[in-house]
């Protein structure tokens, strides 16, 4: 287990109340996800949990561990209910009243209002990424959906960071908790973390720089502005780079497509907001690059925590101009560690530099809704075709789209195949996402 797993878990499966500090990546979802578990009774169709969460992101990630861990009682119904979705089809789910509820703050209330998610049965209530859903606005949202829960329950808040608001929303809504705070640095000796001083107007050419001399496969830029984000995007496409940007004025249904894209390796750059990134799981990152500083010490240890997880080295990279010194000092000092600054003419710059994705992402227009499998997908693609598993990458299946990775030198064949071919009997639309 890992230590908030093994520091929680007791106090859960006691029915504590807990308020709990642990890193990104932590383990946390699987601590709350069996203590949710051990008390569920699958045959009363009551909603008997509910996990509260920042963003449908992390909602739709918590909602798949938690299934993963459930595999082994049947009929257990998990919903994810979140904004950016037609009511119409979560209406209907919540008829047959499932077990578990997983969502933002915002969506969830809505139901609650109008009746349709019944809290009666609830004996657990979860809030995840406390913080975040502070900083994005949900406090007002959040204690009413409180009010609404049965006194009688189990409260457990998990929170990155400890700001004073967490103390007070744990005093007005938990008993007694139990309070585990985990070490929230992260290891260094797994992360090289390297500062960059840089002049005014020198921002994007580092950064170009940057990935030029390090060349990772995959990393994450972190901007402090959603627009800022865009234009950088924008900017690295027109220099060769294959880059997404993940922020709040994107639909839904475009950011599902940004985060698809770079989990299963068809993008190499994800540029995204503290918000806008918050919860997210990307296996084998080996860059974080800070394009600007966060002014929080502590947000810039959770920004760089995202790479060297599990035993594996990774990479943080930082551009400051000298008047920031103070945030780089305050990262300094929070860290108990001096910072490593380069030059940036140790750089080794490359003309006509590419840094090209080994993955490319289909779309193909039919999803769970149309009973479409990922066996399906892999079984279109390699039955007499001439192309094998191993060429084959990761398949997303949604309601009504299913995306898969296919390597780069396949794409346009695999293209063909699905577009041409069937899939479960059935032809659908399969376009390349660029």
């Amino acid at each position: 287990m890992t230590p908030i797993q093994a520091q929680s878990l007791p106090a859960i499966l006691k029915g504590r109340d807990l308020l709990a500090q642990a890193k990104t990546g932590s383990g946390k979802t699987a601590a709350f996800a069996i203590g949710i578990l051990h008390t569920l009774k699958a045959r009363t169709y009551r909603t008997q949990a509910l996990v509260l969460c920042p963003t449908r992101e992390l909602a739709d990630q918590v909602s798949k561990e938690i299934r993963l861990l459930a595999r082994a009682i049947p009929n257990t119904n998990i919903l994810t209910l979140c904004g950016g979705k037609p009511m119409g089809p979560q209406l209907a789910s919540l008829e047959r009243n499932p077990h578990i509820v997983v969502g933002t703050p915002g969506r969830v209330l809505k139901h609650l209002e109008k009746g349709t998610l019944k809290p009666d049965g609830l004996k657990m209530l979860v809030l995840d990424e406390a913080d975040r859903m502070l900083d994005m606005g949900f406090h007002e949202d959040i204690m009413r959906i409180i009010e609404m829960t049965p006194a009688q329950r189990q409260t457990l808040l998990f929170s990155a960071t400890y700001p004073d608001e967490i103390k007070t929303i744990s005093d007005a809504i938990q008993r007694d908790p139990v309070d585990i705070r985990v070490e929230s640095l992260h290891d260094n000796k797994q992360i090289e973390q390297i500062f960059y001083e840089i002049e005014k107007g020198e921002r994007t050419k580092t950064l170009v720089a940057l990935l030029q001399h390090y060349r990772p496969e995959s990393s994450v830029v972190f901007c402090n502005r959603k627009n800022q984000c865009q234009e950088l995007a924008e900017e690295l496409w027109r220099q060769g780079f294959h880059a997404l940007a993940l922020h709040g004025d994107l639909e839904q249904r475009e950011r599902d497509q940004v985060l698809v894209q770079f989990s299963n390796k068809s993008s190499s750059i994800l540029i995204a907001t503290d918000v806008a990134a918050r919860g997210l799981d990307i296996k084998d990152l080996q860059a974080v690059i800070n394009f600007e500083l966060s002014p929080d010490p502590e947000i810039h240890i959770h920004r760089i925590g995202r790479t060297g997880r599990a035993g594996n080295a990774g990479l943080a990279l930082s551009l400051f101009m000298a008047s920031e010194a103070k945030k780089v000092n305050a990262i300094d000092n929070y860290q108990n560690s001096p910072v490593r600054i380069d030059k940036t003419t140790s750089l080794k710059t490359r003309e006509n530099f590419r840094l090209s994705p080994p993955m490319v992402t289909l779309c193909i227009n039919g999803g769970r809704k149309n009973k479409v499998r990922a066996g399906d997908i892999l079984g279109a693609l390699t039955a007499n075709t001439g192309l094998s598993g191993k060429q084959i990458g990761k398949i997303d299946i949604s309601d009504n789209h299913a995306h898969v990775a296919v390597e780069r030198p396949i794409a346009k064949q695999a293209l063909k195949i699905l577009a041409e071919g069937k899939i479960k009997g059935r032809m659908f639309r399969v376009r390349k996402l660029r």
